[in-house]
């Protein structure tokens, strides 16, 4: 029986891509940085198959201890960086563990036999850090996909500059490296919404959902979200973790960077349908996921159906 290390497997991507892999019949470890905390974790034993579960505490700024988590697994999957808006200290609490700890993980990794694949969450910070709003000389309804040139700048949010750079780090990884034991592959998803499988009040993911279905603006940035009716790609967390244990588990992949989106609603229509009420625009298909569709054979659900599995 092989073994999947989820950094971040108690998260809200995390805890669904815990649950596909327990599914198939691996056995799975599970990272989080405090053993104590049973609240961040325990949802995860209400899982089918968790007598091949796992949990490890585990601090992916600490080589000796990320050493430790990865040493006897087969297949990694890094989902573990912070996802915070609402920032103090972005050095700190966003640069310092998304950065430094991509370039740990990937010291780490590269001495590691037993490692097969690597599959790294991204974010759709990799290829536009202006998310939700478009690239630097694009609009609205112009498209992305894979071949579309990546933009950063320095004004867009911590998280996503941050993020961008990880991408960036993994990359320079890849390249210079061409003769590495294991696969590495990445999924950069849009906004992920969808049902969790916690009841965890510190998803970013689930309390923006559930802002945009009461209309509370509680800063500027959303507040600007909602003056401006901006349009937002959204992908279902099911279908995340369904691309992420199909990449994890496919050979031939290496170096690939997977968008992955259905449909983009503006934030009136995701409202009303996070109130189980009908669109009054059509979507767009803003991101495109042609490769992922390929590759993968996913099939993503539509937005509509996303946000009313959150709402229920």
């Amino acid at each position: 029986m092989k073994k999947a290390g989820i950094i971040g497997g108690s998260g809200f991507i995390g805890s669904h891509v815990t649950k596909a892999f327990l599914n198939k019949g691996y056995q799975v470890k599970v990272s989080t940085t405090d053993i104590s905390r049973e609240d961040k974790y325990g949802h995860l034993m209400t899982l089918k198959h968790t007598d091949h579960l796992y949990i490890s505490e585990m601090n992916i700024t600490n080589k000796t201890s990320l050493k430790a988590f990865v040493s006897d697994c087969d297949i990694i999957v890094h989902g573990g960086t912070p996802f915070i808006l609402d920032v103090e200290n972005p050095q700190t609490q966003l640069f310092n563990p998304i950065i430094k700890g991509t370039e740990n993980f990937l010291e780490v990794i590269s001495l590691t036999p037993s490692i097969e694949k690597v599959v790294f969450i991204a974010s759709v910070a990799g290829w536009n850090t202006n998310f939700p709003f478009p690239p630097n000389g694009k609009n609205f309804t112009d498209t992305i996909d894979e071949s579309s040139s990546r933009f950063s700048s320095t004004e867009s949010h911590p998280y996503a500059q941050a993020k961008f750079i990880a991408n960036q780090v993994v990359e320079k990884f890849i390249n210079n490296n061409p003769n590495i034991h294991f696969e590495i592959s990445t999924v950069s998803p849009v906004a992920v919404m969808g049902k969790a499988l916690s009841n965890r009040e510190d998803s970013t993911s689930g309390n923006l959902q559930y802002l945009v279905k009461n209309n509370i603006a509680p800063n500027n940035f959303i507040k600007l979200l909602f003056d401006n009716d901006v349009p937002f790609a959204i992908v279902d967390v099911e279908d995340v973790a369904k691309a992420i244990y199909k990449i994890a588990t496919k050979k031939g992949l290496h170096g690939k960077d997977y968008l992955l989106s259905s449909e983009t609603y503006k934030i009136s229509d995701m409202h009303k349908m996070l109130n189980h009420k009908p669109a009054k625009n059509h979507p767009q298909i803003i991101y495109r996921s042609d490769l992922a569709k390929t590759d993968l054979g996913i099939h993503f659900k539509p937005v509509k159906d996303t946000l009313n599995s959150y709402s229920n």
